[in-house]
């Protein structure tokens, strides 16, 4: 799974909410060097550059984390964050725990980050061509009922 295989919303979506978490953790009065490679990593898989941040209407000098408004919302930015992780097929402990911390702060339990790891990396194998992924959202925090 490779960021060419998402459309141009779901990438530009998964791209702002990098950002967000990338805004919480720089926020931190010291960020943990772990932390700080696992952000990195992901902006590169991503494949970030300064016109994302222009388009993103980022200013790295005044990056603020912003609390999504509301459950669903809250939700898509963990999915984001949890697609991202996957991106490269490959889950290292300290994305996991990146992860759990951001849902944390959102109001979620840790639980929500292996859940939804549980449905990305099995979305793979279902027959499903065209991706809705506000639609599985919206499913998965039914069936989540936070």
């Amino acid at each position: 799974m490779k960021t060419q295989h998402l459309d141009r919303e779901h990438l530009l979506s998964v791209k702002n909410s990098y950002f967000n978490i990338l805004a919480l953790f720089l926020g931190q009065p010291k960020i943990e060097s772990r932390f700080l490679r696992c952000l990195l990593k992901w902006g590169f898989q991503l494949h970030l550059n300064p016109e994302d941040l222009t388009k993103a209407n980022v200013d790295l000098t005044h990056l603020q984390f912003a609390d999504p408004a509301d459950k669903v919302a809250k939700l898509e930015a963990i999915y984001h964050l949890v697609y991202m992780i996957y991106l490269d097929e490959v889950v290292e402990d300290v994305e996991l725990e990146v992860a759990t911390i951001y849902a944390e702060q959102l109001g979620f339990r840790a639980s929500v980050v292996s859940d939804l790891f549980k449905s990305i990396a099995t979305a793979t194998f279902d027959d499903k061509i065209q991706r809705n992924v506000r639609q599985e959202v919206l499913d998965f925090l039914k069936l989540y009922e936070i």
